[in-house]
């Protein structure tokens, strides 16, 4: 498989992904529109987000942070977030267990 011939899906408007599915982890590849924002939100899954490329206002549990190209996040399971790309990003985020919603 290649990354390539993954179609990309819009998840959340201005998130466009192209999301990829083992038994227990999910792994998403996201391209972000600058201003598209993710609302304060949280869920069951451990989380860590790689910022490939841009700029992205990251908040978790009221911490709010600039990440930048090469920056990873750890986001524990039931901790609360929210973020807005401040640039045109790429992202890539692991989950687990496999988030189901996205299959």
């Amino acid at each position: 498989m290649n990354l390539s011939e993954i179609d990309e899906k819009e998840i959340f408007p201005g998130y466009f992904g192209k999301i990829i599915h083992g038994d227990k982890i999910t792994w998403a590849f996201w391209r972000v529109t600058k201003g598209s924002k993710v609302a304060e939100h949280s869920h069951h899954h451990e989380q860590m987000m790689h910022v490939v490329e841009g700029e992205f206002e990251f908040t978790l549990d009221g911490n709010k942070i600039i990440c930048k190209t090469g920056d990873i996040i750890h986001i524990p399971s039931n901790k609360l977030h929210s973020a807005i790309a401040l640039s045109d990003c790429k992202l890539m985020d692991v989950f687990s267990p496999a988030r189901e919603e996205y299959k």
